[in-house]
């Protein structure tokens, strides 16, 4: 008999393991992810509200897209009366049971080398690594030019009314 249950420790231990990586990974859910329209192939950027439903904090690590030659995670922030945007280089936390917003005043990801024009109304494709929770895939909506928010399809300088004073 005590044969028998020692022989199962490794197997329980390994359910164990696979069943905490598994809560991990499921554990992170990415939510209303949008981009602006750009004029031309250089900059794009970002924005998404990642959820942690679990019990242990995670981090997010690094961004990679097919669309642009490099993603980075980046800050704005004010310092010394000054607005600053910096890469981060540990990345972003995501502390357990909390919502993290990466929007336009805060964290978010930088898109550099577009190798197309981001066009209103496209959906481009993006990867987002975890330290725990591992890769996990994001469809970004791509909004006006001057969107504010997930939600916008036109920015204020988008509407119809705009266009036609346009000359």
């Amino acid at each position: 008999m005590s044969r028998f249950s020692f022989r199962a420790v490794p197997l329980a231990l390994l359910f164990l393991i696979l069943n905490a990586i598994a809560t991990a990974a499921s554990s992170i859910t990415l939510d209303d992810a949008w981009s602006r329209a750009t004029a031309g192939t250089g900059v794009g950027v970002g924005y998404l509200t990642i959820k942690n439903g679990g019990d242990t904090p995670d981090r997010l690590v690094s961004v990679s897209t097919t669309l642009a030659d490099r993603a980075e995670i980046h800050q704005t922030q004010m310092v010394d009366g000054v607005m600053r945007m910096r890469p981060v280089a540990d990345g972003v936390p995501i502390p357990a049971n909390c919502t993290v917003t990466l929007g336009p005043s805060g964290y978010h990801l930088m898109l550099m080398g577009l190798k197309t024009p981001l066009q209103k109304g496209e959906t481009f494709e993006a990867s987002l690594t975890f330290e725990h929770a591992g890769t996990i895939a994001a469809t970004f909506h791509v909004g006006g030019a001057g969107a504010s928010g997930p939600d916008e399809t036109e920015g204020p300088a988008d509407s119809a009314e705009d266009a036609q004073h346009r000359h």
